[in-house]
């Protein structure tokens, strides 16, 4: 069989300061990830945000029409954040506790 012509992993090499490593270990370390785990997903995902900030949404007229009306309507409660909602915070459970 031959060889895939696509690669798909693609070395990066960057330097850093070591203040600028060790948040980062202390990070993913809390995130239970390795190094470069971290620093790719939080790479991708902050690419993910400039492209969806940079990108035009376009629609039709009566589309945003129903768009806009949709947002002016009146909100319906969800039952289920209701009831999240009413529950005590755990720093308002730990202090009445004490």
């Amino acid at each position: 069989m031959g060889r895939s012509t696509l690669r798909k992993d693609h070395p990066l090499s960057m330097r850093l300061a070591d203040a600028d490593i060790a948040i980062i270990d202390r990070a993913a370390n809390l995130r239970g990830r390795s190094r470069t785990e971290f620093m790719r997903d939080a790479a991708v995902r902050t690419a993910e945000e400039v492209i969806m900030e940079n990108t035009v949404i376009r629609m039709s007229p009566e589309g945003f029409s129903a768009f806009i009306d949709l947002l002016d309507r009146p909100a319906k409660p969800v039952p289920e954040l209701v009831e999240l909602l009413k529950r005590p915070a755990p720093w308002e459970i730990q202090a009445a506790a004490e």
